[in-house]
């Protein structure tokens, strides 16, 4: 796959051929696959991440609405209305739309209806951390909690360890409270990062939040306009080395790569990449397949915005990684 017939695939499922075909089908308006899909889904973890790739599949749609018509006891259908509903309300939220306000309070009460019927679910208690992000001025007494450790900011920290008491460093959980972080921090990342390095030093090997300190050393260079700046020192630094290295480490030679994120394998082969590491790099490519994302690659470039761009970044990174092969 390293010649020039190779061809880059966007899908947020990946690897994931099953979750690929319902949310073919969502498109479709079918719901059968999913309701099927989800009944055989036997852990937290990969209940979150599909319940999450369904959600932005079946948001612009009202399949979930005739599922539920269909089969009103359905906890799964419950679920997947609360995904829609946090969908909506973060999207209306991003565009500045008027209802905004109306689909938080009706999202933030069917995560609640959400917790009490399927109380070991975790994922009611990351959607409240999801719509965490839209209480921008802190008003929600449950988002200004004292944080555990040294250094952290006041957030949402009762809510995170509701999560870890069902799912603990539950990938999602983690990522929604960096976006909540991130939010309260418009400056430098200091608070970010502290709280990336702490949610690490109590992961298990194999868990995707050894991957976040990779998520804020790209947030901290699009902020200081990298690409413009031509920071490339910016990855070959020895704390960036050492952060994808650990990576590589503690999660990738440990994980269920089938079911990895394709984010997360396309931020590490680019931190790896960006290290210079490209034999390391090259185990991660292989494992990516043709299942790219548009981020990190993007913030490679001189327009974010324009996904030819990153594609090509992408298949640049991954030429010079496994050209020592050829």
């Amino acid at each position: 796959m390293a010649g020039s017939d190779f061809r880059p695939v966007y899908h947020p499922a990946g690897h994931d051929k099953e979750l690929r075909s319902a949310a073919q089908d969502l498109r479709t308006g079918r719901w059968v696959s999913m309701a099927r899909l989800l009944e055989r889904t036997d852990n937290w973890g990969l209940w979150t991440q599909r319940t999450q790739v369904l959600a932005a599949v079946a948001a612009g749609s009202d399949v979930v609405q005739a599922w539920r018509a269909e089969e009103p006891h359905s906890v799964a259908a419950l679920v997947m209305h609360m995904r829609v509903s946090v969908e909506r309300a973060v999207r209306a939220h991003r565009a500045g739309h008027p209802r905004t306000g109306e689909l938080w309070q009706e999202a933030w009460s069917t995560c609640r209806e959400a917790a009490r019927i399927s109380p070991a679910d975790p994922v009611p208690w990351v959607c409240l951390l999801a719509l965490a992000l839209l209480d921008e001025q802190r008003q929600m007494a449950e988002h200004r909690v004292a944080p555990p450790g040294p250094m952290l900011p006041p957030g949402p920290w009762g809510i995170l360890a509701e999560v870890d008491k069902r799912d603990p460093h539950n990938r999602e959980a983690y990522h929604r409270m960096l976006q909540f972080v991130y939010a309260g921090t418009p400056g430098p990342l200091s608070e970010a990062a502290n709280f990336v390095h702490w949610a690490a030093g109590s992961a298990p090997p194999g868990s995707a939040v050894h991957v976040l300190p990779l998520y804020v050393r790209v947030e901290r260079y699009r902020r200081e306009r990298g690409q413009e700046r031509a920071l490339d020192l910016h990855w070959v630094a020895e704390d960036a080395v050492r952060d994808a290295l650990h990576a590589l480490d503690t999660w990738f030679d440990h994980a269920d790569l089938p079911r990895a994120s394709p984010l997360d394998l396309n931020q590490l082969a680019h931190a790896l990449w960006g290290a210079l590491q490209f034999d390391e790099a090259a185990r991660v490519f292989d494992t990516i397949g043709p299942y790219w994302t548009t981020l990190p690659w993007a913030h490679r470039t001189r327009d974010p915005a324009d996904r030819a761009l990153a594609e090509e970044v992408f298949l640049q990174a991954r030429s010079r990684s496994l050209a020592g092969r050829n």
